[in-house]
């Protein structure tokens, strides 16, 4: 495979691999053009990438455009999955909105920010003072049922496969679970009732690289999140990712090449 990457730290060691800066990249568009796969572009070149030099890039496009967005993702999510999905409220961030979402509410819940990762840009609301502090820091109003859990599970995938999974246990000040805000990485079993609905929602959205984030409450999932990016946290040190995502482009690329590499055994305990 001819690969081009425009991510150096997520493709080190990938072989045949060319790596680009983001920012010259139509300095090399019949390299791009010629490549069996463009890896790891910014958001901002997808649109020159896919549909101008019609590069075939990974992650996928959903990927991209569905995981760019909070508000995006979630009207995904009620698409596909309404049951496991939070009750949620989005609406244009106005006094009469604000006054309806806050009445809707049950205290406690959450706010987010449409665009924001590693936990920043989400709010715990307790009080109308918390409310009234977010609703002055967002254009659109984002607002979730509050789920009473301790800890919630990161499921990697990799296109069709799981290949890692986890659970992301709070933070000492609670209420967040990311490894970045003080959560702790807990490597007991994941029930497949969690990694098969990642499984269901990456497939249904066409996201072939993602983690997934996904509470279990008395025993049912529900989806908070994707992430398109994720931390390595969990992964120990990352190799069995890289060989995933090798085995998927090559076997994408070439599907009847009977010599491509293979996935081995996941690294994870599933709960049965």
């Amino acid at each position: 495979m001819k690969l081009v990457s425009f991510d150096i730290f997520r493709t080190l060691g990938f072989p045949d691999t060319k790596v680009l800066k983001p920012e010259q990249f139509l300095a090399h568009k019949e390299l791009l053009k010629d490549a069996d796969w463009v890896l790891f572009p910014e958001y901002w070149q997808l649109n020159a990438l896919v549909h101008g030099l019609k590069c075939r890039v990974f992650p996928s496009v959903a990927s991209y455009r569905i995981g760019h967005d909070k508000i995006e993702m979630t009207r995904a999510f009620q698409a596909v999955a309404p049951e496991h999905t939070p009750w949620t409220l989005i609406e244009a961030n106005g006094p009469q909105e604000q006054q309806a979402v806050w009445d809707a509410m049950a205290l406690p819940f959450v706010a987010k920010l449409p665009k924001a990762s590693m936990g920043e840009g989400v709010w715990l609301i307790e009080n109308r003072a918390d409310w009234q502090r977010y609703c002055e820091q967002t254009s659109v109003l984002y607002a979730q049922e509050y789920l009473p859990i301790d800890r919630d599970a990161r499921v990697v995938i990799v296109g069709d496969k799981v290949v890692s999974a986890y659970w992301r246990t709070q933070a000492d000040q609670g209420f967040y679970n990311n490894v970045s805000r003080g959560g702790r990485i807990d490597k007991g079993p994941v029930p497949s009732v969690v990694t098969d609905l990642a499984l269901r929602l990456a497939r249904e959205l066409e996201v072939d690289h993602a983690g997934f984030d996904i509470a279990l409450v008395e025993g049912y999932p529900y989806v908070l999140e994707f992430n398109r990016l994720f931390g390595n946290q969990g992964l120990a040190g990352g190799s069995h990712l890289k060989v995933a995502i090798l085995e998927y482009l090559q076997r994408h690329a070439e599907p009847d090449d009977p010599d491509g590499p293979t996935v081995p055994p996941p690294l994870w305990p599933v709960a049965v």
